[in-house]
């Protein structure tokens, strides 16, 4: 009898949790990449600015060395590309996977496409409300060949 009324007292909760078919939506998968580890996304403080944006770098071009005044999430869709970061390391990307670019003057970094195809990347920036995409930077004193 127990059993019963337990049974008989779910039953409303099942019903209401089924879904219902949607209708009339459509999307597109414009480009998807895997992470390394674990990202780790903060958004600005206050109201913030959400931009998609494709880019193309084409073979033997670069992004020029740059900051952002939030935080990036990049999906590299097809070709590889070379960053090379405020403290010198490189970080290679190749289609497929995805990045976070920091904020903050202290992350310069600079992205080239040393290979032989244009690389799309889709980006979304995260800004503090008005903010530039992208702010020029000084080179950082690299090696050559970095």
């Amino acid at each position: 009898m127990l059993m019963g009324a337990c049974v008989a007292a779910l039953g409303p909760v099942s019903a209401a949790a089924v879904a219902t078919p949607g209708g009339g939506v459509s999307g597109t998968v414009v480009a998807k990449g895997t992470s390394e580890g674990e990202l780790k996304v903060r958004a600005p403080e206050g109201r913030a600015d959400v931009t998609f944006r494709e880019i193309v770098v084409e073979p033997g071009g670069s992004t020029g060395w740059h900051t952002h005044r939030g935080q990036l999430i990049a999906v590299v869709q097809s070709g590889t590309l070379t960053r090379t970061l405020h403290d010198c390391s490189t970080e290679v990307t190749p289609a497929g996977t995805s990045f976070i670019e920091p904020s903050g003057a202290g992350h310069r970094h600079i992205g080239r496409n040393l290979g032989t195809e244009p690389v799309v990347l889709w980006v979304t920036y995260l800004l503090p409300e008005g903010s530039e995409l992208s702010d020029d930077a000084e080179a950082a004193d690299c090696p050559p060949g970095t």
